[in-house]
């Protein structure tokens, strides 16, 4: 006890003189944890929560409407969930709605769609990788100018560039064929994918090109054994980019297709918009959800890498 009495005392007096303490050295340090159920808290996660049910409230009807019948949806509780689920809907919207002058469905469209967005993304990212990497790597004269009006095209209305197109690919000859349209493609997603991949290898460290060029690695040896390897959350964001605005365009593809060439987007409109019989909105419904369908898969699949390479590309310029 009397051991006892005498380490209380000699603690005290350490601590009293300013000594550290095995007792000091084994409490906590840092900032204080906040509770889980604080007013900061409950406000902060009571918006977001807000915000979130407020965008999903259009999806929930949707998929609903998608999966109730005719007779259900006249009674007109559009936020009632379906009391006799039923799929023929999609079936419907996929193999037998009409769009215009065919009733196949969107099925045609999808194919469509599909030799439309995978040339285009392939073809306009691998040319503007290598545009981006030489911008930044290889600066010839008049590189920055060459570089400033190639942005510009950035931020020039689709609008004003339809009609020359349209008479180039006449003269062409490939105007209304799914080829000309890859082309349109590829050209307009070239001004912000340069910009993108020029920023992102500007941002990596200058040390790695220059221990390269010292070893006597060329043009391309440095590209795809060094820049390539690191692009990838670059690579991410622009085929994210690319898939979503190709897939959902609908201006070029009703200008420069033809009815059996429009993509699925065009055939939803025509689906949507048909004046023909009664309005079937439960069609309309899984229509909608199956052309959204793959840009939506493309974002769950690769969300983190498209905000990692954004914030990547993003501060250096």
């Amino acid at each position: 006890m009397a051991d006892v009495s005498t380490l209380n005392t000699t603690v005290v007096g350490a601590e009293a003189s300013g000594m550290p303490t095995a007792r000091q050295g084994r409490e906590p340090r840092g900032r204080r944890p906040r509770r889980v159920l604080s007013s900061r808290n409950i406000m902060l996660y009571g918006i977001l929560g807000l915000a979130a049910l407020y965008y999903m409230l259009p999806l929930y009807v949707m998929v609903i409407t998608s999966l109730k019948g005719m007779p259900e949806i006249r009674l007109g509780n559009i936020f009632s969930p379906p009391v006799e689920i039923t799929f023929e809907p999609w079936a419907k919207a996929w193999a037998q709605a009409c769009t215009g002058l065919n009733c196949d469905g969107l099925s045609r469209g999808f194919w469509n769609s599909v030799r439309i967005l995978l040339p285009s993304v392939f073809v306009s990212i691998l040319v503007a990788s290598v545009s981006g990497y030489s911008l930044a790597n290889w600066r010839f004269k008049g590189s920055e100018l060459f570089f400033a009006i190639l942005i510009i095209g950035a931020f020039i209305p689709y609008q004003v560039m339809i009609y020359p197109i349209v008479i180039v690919l006449r003269e062409m000859g490939i105007y209304g064929t799914l080829t000309g349209l890859v082309i349109v493609h590829t050209i307009f997603g070239m001004p912000i994918l340069t910009l993108l991949f020029r920023n992102y290898f500007a941002s990596l460290p200058e040390e790695l090109f220059k221990a390269a060029r010292i070893d006597g690695a060329g043009f391309w040896q440095i590209y795809f054994r060094i820049m390539l390897p690191m692009a990838l959350p670059i690579f991410v964001v622009a085929m994210i980019l690319q898939v979503t605005g190709i897939w959902n365009d609908f201006l070029f593809g009703v200008v420069f297709t033809r009815p059996d060439t429009y993509p699925m987007t065009v055939q939803l409109n025509n689906i949507v918009n048909s004046v023909q019989g009664v309005k079937e909105y439960n069609v309309n419904m899984a229509a909608t959800l199956l052309t959204g369908a793959v840009p939506l898969i493309v974002y769950f699949v690769s969300g983190r890498l498209f905000v990692r390479g954004i914030a990547a590309g993003a501060v250096k310029g």
